[in-house]
């Protein structure tokens, strides 16, 4: 099979001629030409060569022009350089052996076979040839785009080997199967249970590289879900783990929390791209295994398990490499947030409720509704479309409130330093009571948002508090 129609760029004619000058053998490999099949654009370029990977590159970026630049990585045998949206790799083709505690192969020159062989899965075993006597043929010694024509995932070689070798192939499988929608192989899947505990020698950053990767895919569930079945769930995330399963008491059982969990971030991946809300959706329950308690009246209950979730959010986001900034307080936020639109659609939707939940919540607000709405996920349609309902009279308050009361983000119009300055009082608690009495008149509607009328209630407290204000010099007696 020919592909020369997909390899048209100049680029590519300049990277042939630069192969035949040096008559070395030279190929596109790996993903970019997966990607031709699955007719998807791709900017990184990985090519090889039998023998003179490193001079190649450098011949080709003199051939481009002085402004490209090479990044030579000799303990590896490979060259990285830019060309406007492309990044290529050049790499001379090669074996590998690994030992068992290590995954730092042991890397020996190769066959364009040798190379193929060594790679993670039969559709990234595949290349194409930029020489110019078979320029664009496909080379395919493992009949990978029958697999990719069939949509499995198989190694090229025994998967036991594959994986004991490099253990993180067992995510990167995980990965491709939920980001492609591709079915894992059952010989290559049992492997990944038998070899799971192979993980242990990975980094935490690049176990979740993949699943940064897993989670942008449009239904991430299916990569938690083969997490489970493989066995690297409860190594990786054991609180997630922690949710399966359901007890049954005087004939009452609660929800499956895994599976409810997996549909919520489904729900909320099909209306957001923000990565970060969906990682708020994959743990916004994580603590209910811990707060799981049995009422005589009211059957099962998960009493606080926001709150708790809020506070296990650090120690996850640390243990997993995931960012302890913004991103991190963020999701912490809607976690401990997530109850509370619920609360109010089971109860009078009040507009002081509503008030402090626009001002707890601030800019993340419209964030925490997507994910307060996916929550709700009972088979039961009739409270489904009543609990959506309610949440539409929720968001209407919200618009309204906003526009009269400007809660967002608020901060109350008088400052600690004039409350200070008022009543001659030194930075301390008796200021900050002050200051959150305005902030909590004007969240319940005792009085406007505004500065005359929260000037007037504070020295009203200040009174009730024995406080007299204190006569600025210059003041008229």
């Amino acid at each position: 099979m020919n592909l020369s129609e997909h390899i048209k760029d100049p680029l590519f004619i300049l990277l042939s001629e630069a192969a035949e000058e040096m008559d070395v053998r030279c190929c596109l490999v790996g993903g970019y030409v997966r990607d031709i099949f699955l007719m998807v654009s791709s900017q990184d370029i990985d090519i090889v060569t039998v023998g003179k990977g490193i001079e190649l590159a450098e011949l080709v970026a003199a051939k481009l022009g002085k402004s490209t630049r090479v990044n030579v990585f000799k303990n590896f045998g490979t060259a990285q350089l830019r060309y406007g949206d492309f990044e290529l790799e050049f790499v001379g083709a090669r074996r590998e052996s690994y030992q068992r505690e290590s995954r730092k192969p042991i890397v020996e020159d190769g066959s364009l076979e040798d190379d193929l062989r060594r790679r993670d899965f039969t559709i990234n075993a595949m290349a194409v040839s930029l020489n110019k006597a078979d320029y664009g043929e496909l080379i395919d010694p493992f009949d990978g785009r029958n697999d990719l024509r069939k949509k499995i995932l198989r190694t090229p070689c025994d998967p036991d080997l594959t994986f004991s070798d490099d253990p993180l192939r067992m995510m990167r499988a995980l990965r491709f199967a939920t980001t492609l929608q591709f079915n894992i192989d059952s010989a290559t899947f049992e492997a990944i249970r038998r070899n799971k505990e192979r993980i242990s020698i990975v980094s935490a950053e690049r176990i979740i590289d993949e699943i940064q990767k897993m989670m942008m895919a449009e239904r991430p569930s299916k990569g938690f879900q083969l997490m489970d079945r493989s066995g690297l769930l409860d190594i990786i995330l054991p609180e997630l783990a922690a949710l399966k399963g359901v007890e049954t008491k005087d004939g009452k059982g609660h929800k499956d929390n895994f599976l409810h969990t997996l549909a919520v971030l489904d729900k909320v991946a099909a209306q957001s791209d923000n990565i970060y809300l969906r990682w708020a959706a994959l743990l916004h329950d994580i603590a209910k295994p811990l707060c799981k308690r049995w009422d005589d009246k009211l059957g099962w209950t998960f009493h606080n398990h926001n709150f708790l979730g809020e506070k296990k959010i650090p120690g996850i986001f640390r243990r997993l490499k995931l960012p302890m900034n913004e991103h991190m307080k963020y999701v912490q936020k809607l976690v401990g947030l997530h109850m509370r639109p619920i609360a109010l659609v089971e109860e009078e939707v009040s507009d002081s409720a509503v008030r402090r939940l626009l001002f707890d919540a601030g800019d993340d607000i419209e964030d925490l509704m997507i994910l307060c709405e996916a929550d709700i996920t009972s088979k039961n349609p009739l409270k489904v479309q009543r609990f959506l309902e309610n949440f539409q009279l929720v968001r209407r308050k919200m618009i309204d409130l906003e526009e009269r009361d400007r809660i967002r983000n608020m901060q109350p119009p008088v400052s600690g330093e004039e409350i200070m300055d008022t009543f001659n009082l030194p930075p301390g608690k008796l200021v900050g009571e002050i200051k959150n009495s305005i902030k909590d008149a004007i969240l319940d509607g005792l009085i406007p948002n505004e500065y005359g009328a929260a000037r007037d209630f504070m020295l009203q407290k200040g009174r009730e508090l024995g406080l007299e204000p204190h006569e600025q010099e210059g003041s008229s007696s």
